[in-house]
């Protein structure tokens, strides 16, 4: 069974991200998403284990994104030890 060919790429076709406007709708849309959900983490009540996890209001998103930024970094560093040549299997 052969695969379906992609379909052809238009120049001159306009895409809906082609537009600032439209990625700049975007980035709005996703600053108000993040404030939004940075207000209602201070507006309910936390139970957490230690006392700055309930003294922090964002405690959760900061340690969450710093845990994704170590992760990303760290990988980029490990890429380094454990990359292989091109022709590694070709040999």
């Amino acid at each position: 069974m052969t695969s379906p060919t992609p379909p052809a790429h238009h120049p001159d076709k306009k895409y809906w991200l082609d537009e600032s406007r439209n990625v700049n709708k975007l980035v709005w849309l996703l600053i108000t998403t993040c404030v939004g959900l940075i207000l209602f983490d201070a507006l309910y009540a936390k139970h957490g284990h230690f006392a700055f996890e309930e003294s922090f209001p964002v405690f959760y998103g900061v340690f969450g994104f710093l845990a994704y930024c170590f992760i990303v970094l760290s990988a980029k560093a490990l890429r380094r030890i454990l990359k292989r040549d091109e022709d590694y299997y070709d040999r």
